[in-house]
């Protein structure tokens, strides 16, 4: 029996030692005292490392109480979620990263983005830079990666459709930077739920052809590669435009 318990006990005590893990490395980026790959590798990557242990721990002491018919089947279903919950999230960003390339600058207009102008002001030097002009074959990487992302063309006037842009930013939870009527420009930052990573968007509405045209820029302002982010979040900004 001791043997038994000592599988669930182990389990709960790790599943709870990688929830706390996981906790100061999303505290520690939120409140900007820990560097971002710190808590990324050593937090979040340790911390989904011993949670894995934890589940498969778990998963031994659960088998050994329907076995023996002993307790601690509630601790150790308790022990696994608790994992899981730590490892699924992690094992979803992983998939994430290796399917898209490591890029974080997204526009839908290649040959001339929209140019952030208000953001700049709230973006420093440890930021990455907005010039795109790393990695050398960003627009290649990004026409591989995400074929669908082009400008938006939209049969109304430009005025209207700008002030439905604006609406639709206001709604995904944007907070608004600028909004410059006179020049088609909105600039807004996302600010992500869990590690607080604030990305940088601008959007710009022209007229062509009696029609309105509406381009998106999507930056991260830390990190390599932004797991496919940025271009998710013009997909969904795009498909709550043309909704309106």
């Amino acid at each position: 029996m001791e043997d038994r318990s000592a599988w669930v006990s182990w389990g709960f005590r790790l599943a709870l030692l990688a929830a706390v893990i996981a906790v100061l490395a999303v505290l520690g980026v939120r409140l900007g005292v820990m560097p971002l790959r710190l808590a990324l590798f050593a937090g979040l990557g340790g911390g989904a490392l011993i949670a894995l242990i934890a589940a498969l721990v778990s998963v031994i002491g659960l088998f050994l109480t329907f076995k023996n018919g002993t307790g601690g089947r509630g601790i150790a279903f308790a022990a696994l979620f608790l994992s899981l919950a730590i490892v699924l999230p992690m094992g979803s960003a992983m998939r994430a990263g290796g399917s898209v390339p490591p890029i974080h600058d997204i526009s839908t207009d290649l040959t001339d983005p929209p140019a952030f102008a208000a953001v700049r002001a709230q973006r420093t030097p440890a930021h990455n830079s907005l010039d795109r002009s790393q990695p050398e074959n960003l627009g290649a990487l990004q026409v591989a990666a995400y074929p669908d992302l082009s400008p938006i063309m939209i049969d109304k006037h430009p005025g209207e459709v700008f002030e439905a842009a604006v609406i639709v930013a206001q709604d995904m939870g944007w907070e608004i930077v600028s909004v410059a009527v006179e020049e088609g420009r909105i600039e807004a930052t996302d600010t992500t739920f869990i590690m607080g990573f604030k990305d940088d968007v601008v959007i710009r509405v022209r007229e062509e052809a009696g029609k309105a045209l509406v381009d998106v820029r999507s930056a991260s302002r830390v990190g390599e590669s932004d797991l496919g982010a940025n271009a998710n979040r013009i997909r969904a900004f795009r498909a709550k435009l043309t909704a309106q």
